[in-house]
């Protein structure tokens, strides 16, 4: 394998100029974002915590690609303070679960920044994560909130180690301001990435690509449990699953990127050899002793009871979620054959009760 040491890129040799990106959360999505950012000559900053911060800030950050393995040696922080005042040129890239987002938003949109004001005020939160609920807690807060849809295969499973095995792209980020529009702010982000091995599109309604996704990331749970699902009910499962979110966004009056569409723009760009189990199967590996389960399928079901659509499958898999994670329970253990029992009573019992 093919291993490069790198450092801040271009800012090794001389004074870095322009945007500096703040990655909080520098898990399998931040963390990928970040290398191939500073490998592209940008300069990131790490935000982390734990054994994770800790053996970045010992060892840098191991990034495992197609194009080879890639250790970055980038500031580490554990929070603002680290860095004294923010810079104006300073965006901040929300990338941790959506479970952790009000803490870290509250803790970094009170940061200030160098000529007056906090970054609440001042800077540009770009939210690129799972789900759709993490950019309304932003807006919350931080005036300027940019939505990212994000497709990008990576893993991060071991303290200071993050793998992304998509080629000849890392991934593919659809990016607009929050609940709508674009501006030059984001189309400098989206230039950006382009430069470090994304496809970055700017669109006007991020909220319909992210809807989308949200539909396909209903069975992380599915696997987070039983990864991998090899029988031909459990594969069923996976379709009932994302009916059952179909008729819930369709009653909502939401709309969502179809599925051709998002073939359309994904093509052949992201070539993924996989590798391991997706977002949620990875919490359970870790022991975080939380997961998104409540902003995935509990998404779902809030829709589901806000507009009289029955959910009971995605109600089973928040709660068979949640449950796990509490208890760190090890992932893809729960039999398929048990899942599979479980869907049936779940259903049957909805059905029971009109």
């Amino acid at each position: 394998m093919d291993v490069s040491r790198i450092g801040l890129g271009a800012a090794d040799v001389s004074k870095p100029v322009g945007t500096r990106y703040i990655i909080i959360g520098a898990g399998a999505i931040g963390g990928t974002i970040g290398a191939r950012l500073a490998g592209a000559g940008h300069e990131v900053v790490l935000v982390a915590r734990g054994a994770h911060y800790a053996a970045m800030k010992a060892d840098g950050l191991r990034f495992r690609a197609p194009d080879g393995e890639h250790v970055h040696r980038l500031p580490v922080v554990e929070g603002p303070d680290a860095l004294g005042a923010l810079r104006t040129d300073d965006v901040l890239v929300l990338t941790v679960k959506t479970q952790d987002c009000e803490v870290a938003l509250d803790t970094w949109g009170a940061a200030r920044v160098a000529d007056g004001g906090t970054a609440a005020e001042r800077l540009p939160v770009v939210c690129a994560q799972n789900g759709v609920e993490s950019q309304r807690m932003a807006l919350r807060r931080f005036r300027r909130v940019y939505g990212v849809c994000v497709w990008l295969p990576s893993t991060f499973v071991e303290p200071g180690v993050v793998s992304a095995p998509g080629a000849p792209l890392s991934g593919i980020l659809h990016l607009g301001r929050y609940p709508r529009g674009v501006d030059d702010t984001v189309r400098r982000i989206a230039a950006d990435l382009e430069t470090a091995r994304f496809e970055a599109p700017v669109v006007a309604d991020v909220a319909r690509w992210q809807y989308a996704k949200l539909l396909g990331n209903l069975a992380n749970a599915i696997n987070a449990l039983s990864w991998p699902i090899a029988g031909e009910e459990a594969g069923r499962l996976y379709e009932r699953v994302g009916a059952e979110g179909e008729l819930v966004l369709r009653a909502a009056g939401i709309p969502y990127v179809s599925a051709k569409e998002q073939q359309e723009a994904r093509g052949d760009k992201v070539r993924s050899a996989g590798g391991g189990g997706g977002s949620s199967w990875q919490s359970l590996t870790r022991g975080t002793g939380t997961i998104e389960a409540d902003y995935l399928n509990g998404e779902i079901v809030l829709l589901g009871r806000m507009y009289g659509v029955p959910t009971p499958l995605n109600e089973l898999l928040q709660r068979l979620a949640t449950t796990f994670a509490r208890e760190r329970r090890p992932a893809g253990s729960l039999p398929e054959a048990e899942l599979v029992r479980l869907a049936h009573e779940a259903v049957a019992a909805a059905g029971s009760r009109g």
